[in-house]
């Protein structure tokens, strides 16, 4: 997700999709290195 869209991410995907993108980036990411301390 952007930074700009940052205020409207609970309008957007809504908190399940929000809920998704976390557990992908999570399943893709474990260690969290690729973008750090971005939206999701």
């Amino acid at each position: 997700m952007g930074a700009l869209k940052q205020g409207f991410l609970d309008r957007q995907p809504g908190e399940e999709g929000l809920r998704l993108h976390r557990r992908i980036k999570g399943a893709m990411d474990p260690l969290g290195i690729l973008n750090p301390g971005k939206v999701l």
